[in-house]
């Protein structure tokens, strides 16, 4: 293996020498480089645009703002563009490398849309990213939100190809996949678990975020790990001219940010944090009921969850930054109960919590016009912990205690670097390596009972799962290759290692994509991707509960691995930008929990519980979006099918024939948009409507014959009992609903905004599905989000 990873690395150094050559007989190549920013706060813009017109050469920034453009000797005039900003012009005579730095101003807002037509990232019309969207955080910061709290996640799931599972949760289910199959980034760092309020509600505060981008499929061969989506979310720099911040109170949550310079121009930082109060509000009705009804005991309980995000930037120089980055958030549960008389004492305690810690350290440097690299060391650990203590004391007598406590733990370690190198307008390189020690603490209880009425009586014992320590790398290489000014490809090649116990697991996942351009403003595109994903999540609810748990793949277990293609037309026609795209996704070693198994908070065994089969997902997508102008938003619609089969030997389920996946939707439509009616009020409203997700549900009831049992040695009289044709074989009622909302703007003579938002979630009260259930003779359906208003006052300075 090491001589094969030796001849890899050797082929990739001899194909970037000699893209980097020079030809004698070429002119004179020469490079401009440098970052753009917004000129007011000094925050880094990503896919921001340089576009040379006479030739139509042209590149983005990355992640960090930076850009490079090599150019041939002499008269260049260059155009920078980004949304929603001004467009800036640079003509001069270009004899020797460049550094230039753009600082853009925000357009004016009636004549916005121009700027945006200059303003086409990878993902745009001209380039090779199809299956990805880039969604603005000020059009997801105008979506109609559940409980006046914008979420990031609910946002993305009216894209099309992505389905949202349950009524009003967070999970994501892509092009056919479940939701353990999205790679979740904070600023380049994993988030196992980015649910709120059993997922309901997402980790990511809106308010501490720059940008947001989905990929559904042409995965480009920097990203790996999981089969279905990457989703890639930035957190703000920080404002390095001055302070700035906001505070916000909602029906559900309060919450602020602050930014500003440590050292103007040189070190920033950004913080924000919020925390839900229901807790606080309920606390004084749960006492009056206590009082109300007399009871002999004493409540207090409650449930919140918070979230708290920092980032410090430091400039060291044009060639090198440092950047700093930290998220913390819980959801708590918590509840003391006290009774008792004169002589006795009664007390029980519960404390359960789960939540994420990630933090990162990125240092950015320039080695030269053509060669930028990032290298980062990241720390994630989602934890989760249930402790309950009862206790029992008598006056002047002995005491009895018991304790029960579950834990659970993920450690991620990880450090990669990635090398971005530009040797000609015709080539955009990208290659590099990322390695992660995982530690997994599946499952821990711990059980104490102390009696002090006997010296014998106390257990204290703990049981449970070993830790497992596993070891993931991967290496990596992509090209995105101008072959002809209509012509341009993305190719790439992953290689990823997973060593688990005792076994170790390697994949070659080959990337494609192709960009051919008929004219400026349409184009035809196609990829293929290989992925491969080496943990799975164990769960037995159709909503996120933090008893899931995470497990590696073992010696029994292999990474599942899926393979996809696409292809289909993009158009851009001014702001809007349209495109349709088919795909077709197939899913290896896919798993199931058997007939009749379950997970109930342990992961032991869970090896012999669930079964190996493969997945198969197609469908086509249309979406049509406007991103700048007074009316902005989007219209999306999915015609999917999802299926499983699992007829391998000793991996039986449904006696092997194909069935559909739970969250299988034939239909899925969402049309969101905002209209800013003048500077002082914005509308802003939300449909979807999907086909209704499947389900098990034994429609029909048998009467079983009387007679004699020779497994029980008993006779047996008639029994009637539940029969189920297959596995999810009845579909839900299809889902719709309408979500307004209206904001009230108001900008004081010192500069400071306020913002008064009032949305109305399930406008006209329609009665989803959350669940179906069989009732004597009849079938009858759980909603639990009626007609919902709410309110929010947010103050900006």
């Amino acid at each position: 293996m090491k001589g094969r990873l030796t001849c890899w690395l050797a082929a990739v150094t001899a194909a970037l020498l000699a893209a980097a050559a020079p030809d004698a007989a070429a002119q004179k190549k020469v490079t401009v480089s440098g970052y753009m920013t917004d000129a007011s706060s000094g925050e880094s813009l990503i896919s921001a645009t340089v576009l040379e017109t006479a030739s139509r050469q042209g590149t983005v920034t990355n992640n960090y703002g930076y850009y490079t453009l090599t150019l041939p000797a002499g008269e260049v005039s260059l155009e920078y563009s980004y949304m929603g900003y001004e467009t800036v012009e640079h003509a001069f005579t270009l004899t020797r490398d460049t550094v230039i730095h753009v600082a853009f101003r925000p357009a004016p807002e009636m004549l916005s849309g121009a700027a945006v037509t200059a303003s086409r990232s990878e993902m745009g019309v001209r380039g090779t990213q199809m299956s990805a969207v880039e969604i603005p955080v000020h059009q997801i910061k105008l979506v109609p939100a559940l409980g006046g709290e914008v979420d990031v996640i609910k946002a993305i799931q009216l894209m099309p190809g992505v389905q949202s599972g349950t009524e009003g949760s967070a999970g994501l289910y892509v092009r056919g996949g479940g939701p353990d199959e999205n790679l979740l980034l904070l600023d380049g760092v994993p988030i196992y678990n980015v649910n709120h309020m059993l997922g309901f509600f997402s980790v990511f505060n809106a308010d501490a975020i720059k940008n947001v981008t989905l990929y559904k499929g042409s995965f480009p061969a920097r990203f790996g790990s999981r089969l279905s989506s990457i989703v890639d979310v930035r957190m703000k720099d920080g404002n390095d001219k001055e302070f700035h911040g906001s505070a916000s109170i909602s029906n559900l949550a309060a919450k602020f940010q602050v930014e500003g310079p440590i050292i103007k121009g040189k070190t920033t930082f950004n913080v924000s944090a919020r925390r839900t109060y229901y807790d606080v509000l309920s606390q004084p009705l749960l006492l009056l009921y206590q009082k109300i009804a007399k009871s002999e005991s004493t409540v207090t309980a409650g449930y919140y969850f918070y979230d708290i995000n920092a980032k410090v930037t430091h400039t060291f120089s044009n060639r090198d930054k440092l950047y700093a980055s930290y998220y913390m958030g819980d959801d708590k549960v918590y509840a003391n109960v006290k009774m008792g008389d004169e002589s006795t004492d009664y007390k029980l305690k519960l404390g359960w919590n789960w939540g994420n810690i990630v933090g990162s350290v990125r240092w950015n440097h320039v080695f030269g016009p053509r060669l930028f690299v990032n290298t980062t060391v990241n720390y994630t650990q989602y934890r989760h912990k249930l402790d309950i203590t009862g206790s029992e004391r008598y006056l002047g007598g002995k005491d009895t205690e018991m304790t029960l406590a579950y834990h659970s733990l993920i450690n991620d370690l990880s450090g990669a670097v990635d090398f971005e190198f530009n040797p000609t307008p015709a080539h955009d390189i990208r290659f590099g390596a990322t390695y992660i020690r995982h530690t997994f603490k599946p499952s821990i209880t711990t059980i104490r009972y102390k009696d002090e009425d006997s010296a014998n009586a106390a257990i204290d014992t703990t049981f449970g799962d070993k830790n497992l320590y596993t070891n993931e790398a991967a290496l990596y290489a992509e090209d995105n290759w101008s072959l002809a000014p209509w012509l341009k490809v993305n190719f790439g090649l992953r290689y990823s290692l997973y060593a688990t116990s005792g076994k170790t697991y390697h994949s070659l996942e080959p990337r494609l994509s192709l960009r051919a351009l008929f004219t400026d403003d349409f184009s035809f595109k196609a990829s293929y991707s290989k992925m491969s994903q080496a943990v799975h999540m164990l769960s037995n609810s159709n909503i996120s509960l933090p008893t899931d748990l995470w497990v590696p793949s073992t010696d029994l277990i292999e990474p599942m691995r899926s393979r996809q293609v696409a292809a289909g037309l993009f158009y851009s026609l001014g702001p809007v930008d349209f495109s349709v795209e088919g795909y077709y996704k197939g899913m290896d070693n896919v798993l199931e929990y058997r007939d009749g198994a379950s997970f109930l908070g342990s992961s032991t065994g869970w090896e012999a519980k669930v079964a190996k089969g493969r997945g198969w997902a197609y469908g086509v997508e249309f979406l049509a979006q406007k991103k700048s102008g007074r009316l902005t938003g989007w219209i999306g619609y999915t015609w999917s099918k999802s299926m499983r089969q699992f007829n391998r030997e000793g991996n039986i389920i449904n006696l092997g024939q194909p069935f559909p996946a739970k969250y299988d939707r034939r239909h899925d439509l969402s049309v969101t948009a905002s209209w800013a009616v003048s500077k002082k009020i914005d509308l802003a409203a939300t449909f979807v409507f999907g086909t209704g997700i499947c389900g098990s549900l034994a429609m029909q009831k048998l009467n079983l014959l009387p007679g004699y049992s020779y497994q029980f040695d008993t006779y047996l009289s008639t029994v009637t009992v539940d029969y189920l044709e297959g596995r999810n074989n009845y579909r839900m009622p299809s889902y719709q609903r309408l979500d307004l909302g209206i904001n009230f703007n108001r900008t004081f003579r010192n500069g400071n905004h306020r913002t008064i938002s009032v949305s109305v979630y399930n406008a006209y009260n329609r009665n989803n599905p959350f669940l179906v259930y069989r009732d004597g003779q009849h079938l009858k359906q759980l909603s639990i989000f009626p007609i919902m208003p709410s309110v929010s006052y947010t103050y900006e300075f």
